[in-house]
């Protein structure tokens, strides 16, 4: 038995043609996985994560932030676009780096992306529980949730009251895992008509929000290196290198989901040209809206006004369209149900990311064979759904939303050094495999988006390093445990 035995590209590839009652239908086209990206992408990073990157680490600098992230983002999703089309499977990062580093470090991968799209999911559910209450207050003129229903245990509000569970962060991803389990088909449709929504409730801020942008704002673009310490006692670098390092970290979640166009490999119609297209095409369409979005929002309230957590610390957007814009009071309105439908899209991607990751390590034995049962009817790993609903439900009810966002983020980059180093491995081993979509510039640019990431994981500091670490310290626990004497490959007769 060897803890680094890889899996042969042939088998990767038999699979990815299988069909039968265990297979997964095939429903979505290129312009479909573009769609699922954007609805992956656009989401909690931007509409709460900009705001908090700019409060906590870098001001008005927050644009080159995420010009930082799309780049180890863009470089990454090139040797995805490459994996991706090349082996067309389920799995996404861990399907490429069981058949290029052995099982140990897919194993690892594996369950690192639990940390992007099941804590992810819980970050979106938290976010989607702070804009509710902006849509009962603004939009119904009823009272909010109260503060100890809708935040986590170890939260305190500025009046001194505990938050004990988050029940609509708990409620959203349980109706969006139910969803999921209808079909993906029936979930890409209701993702498509939400992306056109936030799409356009995003290009609407940018167009109307250009206006009033006050220059004083962005002065000095990039604040003077110093330490912030927000209302919750936790400390943070600001301004200079170390503030933009850092809020490339935090707002690198905005990017989360392109990536997760590649878990749904086995459900694209011709997924050697699809994949390429929606990982690239989604990619780049969020990136411009990003910078925009983000110079527009810092420009319409001072950097106090959103690190007051009783003004535009929660639901910041429309937070600052009513500070600086209140001639469109119907513009806040909108942008609060379209935050909320567009939040829920990208649950729906998360968690469609995850069930499909799973569904992947179940059938190589590394998972119980319940992640991998496929509904007769639905054709979608329902059981794995629900397994996956309980642990997602646990951190979204009682989970700081601060904290879960940076786990995702370091767990996501961590993801994306390996995808990067999986490419140089494969062109290496394996140079005469049909690439139907070819990363320029090997190793070269490979090596670049591992710098990329790394230098993000950095700024992002050493309490979610030792988050990461404690992680993947359970994750090998679980594999020498169970996984290793249940592998498929290294127990060819448990087949």
């Amino acid at each position: 038995m060897s803890i680094f035995i890889k899996k042969p590209i042939s088998s990767l590839l038999a699979e990815a043609n299988e069909t039968g009652e265990h297979s997964l239908k095939r429903t979505l086209t290129g312009w479909g996985l573009v769609a699922l990206g954007i609805g992956a992408i656009i989401g909690a990073g931007l509409f709460v994560r900009t705001a908090a990157a700019a409060s906590q680490n870098a001001g008005p600098s927050v644009t080159l932030a995420f010009l930082l992230a799309a780049v180890g983002c863009a470089l990454a999703g090139l040797c995805y676009a490459e994996l991706s089309s090349s082996i067309p499977i389920s799995g996404s990062a861990y399907t490429y780096t069981y058949a290029t580093m052995g099982e140990l470090l897919a194993w690892i991968i594996g369950w690192d992306l639990v940390l992007e799209y099941a804590v992810g999911a819980a970050t979106v559910g938290i976010a989607w529980s702070e804009y509710l209450n902006n849509l009962l207050v603004e939009v119904f003129n009823t009272s909010p949730v109260p503060y100890e229903w809708c935040h986590s245990p170890f939260q305190t509000s500025v009046d001194g009251v505990q938050g004990i569970i988050n029940l609509p962060a708990l409620g959203i991803v349980t109706a969006i895992s139910l969803l999921l389990i209808r079909g993906t088909q029936e979930s890409a449709f209701v993702n498509n008509l939400i992306v056109i929504v936030k799409v356009a409730i995003v290009v609407l801020i940018i167009a109307l929000g250009w206006g009033h942008i006050n220059p004083d704002y962005h002065v000095p673009y990039i604040p003077e290196a110093t330490k912030y310490v927000d209302h919750q006692g936790i400390t943070h670098n600001f301004g200079g290198i170390m503030g933009i390092l850092g809020a490339a970290g935090t707002v690198f979640f905005a990017f989360i989901g392109f990536d997760a166009v590649s878990t749904a490999a086995q459900e694209t119609k011709n997924p050697k040209k699809a994949m390429p297209f929606g990982i690239l095409g989604s990619l780049i369409v969020c990136t411009i809206l990003y910078v925009l979005f983000s110079h527009v929002l810092t420009g319409l309230a001072p950097l106090e006004f959103f690190r007051d957590p009783t003004k535009g610390g929660e639901a910041s957007v429309v937070a600052a369209i009513q500070e600086s814009m209140p001639e469109y009071g119907w513009l806040s309105k909108s942008v609060t149900v379209a935050i909320l439908a567009g939040f829920s899209s990208v649950i729906l991607v998360m968690l469609l990311g995850q069930s499909r990751v799973f569904f992947s390590m179940s059938k190589d034995g590394l998972l119980p064979k319940v992640f991998s049962e496929v509904h007769p009817k639905y054709k979608t790993p329902y059981k794995g759904n629900m397994v996956i609903l309980i642990l997602v439900a646990i951190f979204a009810a009682f989970v700081p939303g601060d904290v879960v966002g940076h786990m995702t983020s370091i767990g996501t980059l961590f993801a994306f050094m390996l995808v990067c180093a999986a490419v140089i491995i494969l062109r290496k081993k394996e140079p005469n495999m049909p690439r139907q979509f070819k990363t320029p510039f090997v190793p070269f640019l490979p090596i670049l988006g591992i710098l990329a990431c790394g230098a993000m994981i950095f700024g992002l500091g050493w309490e979610n390093w030792a988050r990461l670490g404690a992680w993947l310290a359970l994750g090998f626990i679980i594999y020498f445990a169970y996984s290793k004497k249940n592998s498929k490959l290294n127990n060819p007769d448990k087949k």
